[in-house]
């Protein structure tokens, strides 16, 4: 089987996915004149602008989630995958795919809140909806639904589970049965509550993690503070090709960049529009900023933060696939979390690896969290009339029973797999918010030109001509009947 699916992993993150992704993010760039460097000042605004209600959780709880599904292990052991087979010279990649990255899912997220609906008392939307809505293609929508409940709900929840258990395990020798029953019954607990459950714990736990990584990464960084120099140059050489050792890989070094950014910041993918639809906002602009800094927390401070810890300590091993090995400083180590464990093992010794256990377990677990809300909001899409109210109880089911599969099985199949259902959704993702990227960019410059006449942005979908934007026509209407009344 495992070599079914790495067949088709090659075949998915072919160099057509790595150009695809790469390009899709400089056209976007250059289509809003770089608002995720323009913008960047009024991201930090709006991350505290919006207030929750009775439907929507408020701008940073949808951001906390949204980071909740991008930090994961993929900021730890996916970091370590990229320098094992593209050198150090993969980290810049990652660099780049974020930054362009930022513009795609800033085009993503926007319209995630253009085409949003209200299902009973919460707001749902996302990939699915807004092909449904903007680009009336009911069986491309019901496609991507399909494949994203798939894989969210059944291919990549194990990897997340897999490398909380062997965290555990190599620190604390704990039963990797027990911690697949230990994780089961937390995830339930939560689940079960609803998004705004899940929201208020993102909220609180995401925050936390990522500091708290970040300060370890300071205090490794100073430990070995006379190498810092060397090895940004080793990390920009190895990128372009003129690093002595790692001359040969620069078409690796690419490759790998953008497919573990793309795995980790899930840019493009489609992943954050599904927390972006439940954010409450005056104009769907204003959620797009939001989750455009969520790529930068993600790829440059988080992965970046894993990479400087392995690269500055030398607790690596490269070996270019189909290749001998250049570098081989953990041999018979798989590149995983046992790299960064090691990095903080060789400043602090006795705490490195429990202080990694104890992060893998808070990514991951906040990722699990993102991954169940996203397939049961696509559940919802594929059953809107609730004629199998049975289903959503077997997604559940289904998903913590990947989760117990994935904490005891090998690491290996559970990557393929989790590869293999990311570059699917980037596939459909990318094309299409390409195919929406006119009403993506009417919405942004309406936002744009109400910001300079000093106002706060509110949208209206008929003044721009948007069809498909049914959830902000009513609104407006309701709006106006309360005007009404009010001055009447």
């Amino acid at each position: 089987m495992e070599e079914l699916v790495n067949w088709a992993v090659s075949k998915v993150w072919s160099l057509g996915l790595v150009v695809f992704a790469l390009g899709a993010g400089l056209f976007f760039s250059i289509m809003t004149r770089f608002v995720q460097i323009r913008y960047f000042k009024e991201m930090l605004k709006l991350l505290f602008e919006g207030r929750r209600s009775e439907s929507g959780v408020s701008s940073f709880q949808a951001f906390c989630m949204a980071l909740a599904g991008r930090v994961g292990i993929g900021n730890i052991a996916g970091v370590a995958t990229a320098i094992a087979f593209g050198g150090p010279g993969a980290v810049f990649w990652m660099w780049i795919m974020a930054l362009l990255g930022g513009a795609s899912a800033f085009i993503e997220s926007t319209l995630a809140q253009v085409y949003k609906i209200k299902d009973g008392e919460q707001y749902r939307g996302g990939t699915p909806y807004f092909i449904e809505k903007g680009l009336n293609i009911k069986w491309f929508a019901v496609l991507v639904a399909v494949v994203v409940t798939l894989c969210y709900g059944v291919l990549v929840p194990g990897i997340q589970a897999n490398t909380i258990a062997v965290g555990f395990e190599n620190t604390m020798g704990l039963n990797r049965n027990i911690t697949g029953i230990i994780l089961i019954a937390l995830l339930g607990v939560i689940i079960f509550g609803g998004v705004k459950r899940i929201a208020t714990v993102a909220e609180k736990v995401v925050p936390f993690m990522a500091l708290g990584y970040v300060v370890m990464t300071f205090v490794i960084l100073m430990a070995n503070a006379s190498e810092v120099p060397a090895m940004f140059s080793m990390i920009i050489t190895s990128a372009f090709g003129t690093n002595e050792m790692f001359g040969g890989m620069i078409g690796a070094a690419i490759a790998w960049g953008v497919k573990r950014a793309v795995f980790s910041n899930v840019a493009g993918v489609g992943e954050g529009t599904y927390s972006s639809a439940a954010a409450e906002v005056s104009h769907p602009a204003k959620q797009g900023l939001v989750q455009a800094f969520s790529v930068y927390i993600d790829t440059i401070i988080v992965c970046t933060a894993t990479a400087l810890m392995i690269l500055i300590t030398g607790m690596y091993s490269i070996t270019p696939e189909g290749q001998k090995p250049i570098v081989e400083n953990m041999k018979g180590v798989e590149a995983g979390p046992m790299w960064t464990q090691e990095a903080v093992e060789s400043v602090m010794p006795g705490f490195g690896s429990l202080f990694v256990a104890i992060a893998i377990f808070f990514f991951a677990f906040t990722t699990l969290m993102a991954y169940y809300y996203i397939s049961e909001t696509t559940l919802v899409f594929l059953d809107r009339k609730q004629k199998f109210k049975w289903v959503k109880n077997a997604l559940m089911v289904i998903f913590l029973g990947m989760i117990y599969f994935g904490s005891i099985k090998s690491a290996s199949l559970l990557w393929a797999l989790g590869d293999l259902g990311f570059g699917s959704m980037a596939w459909l993702n990318l094309v299409a918010i390409l195919l929406l990227t006119k009403p993506a960019l009417k919405v942004f410059k309406d936002y744009e030109s109400q910001k300079k006449a000093g106002l706060n942005p509110v949208f209206d979908p008929l003044k721009l001509g948007i069809k498909g934007a049914d959830f902000w026509e009513e609104k407006n209407k309701e709006t106006s009947s309360k005007d009404k009344r009010t001055t009447g």
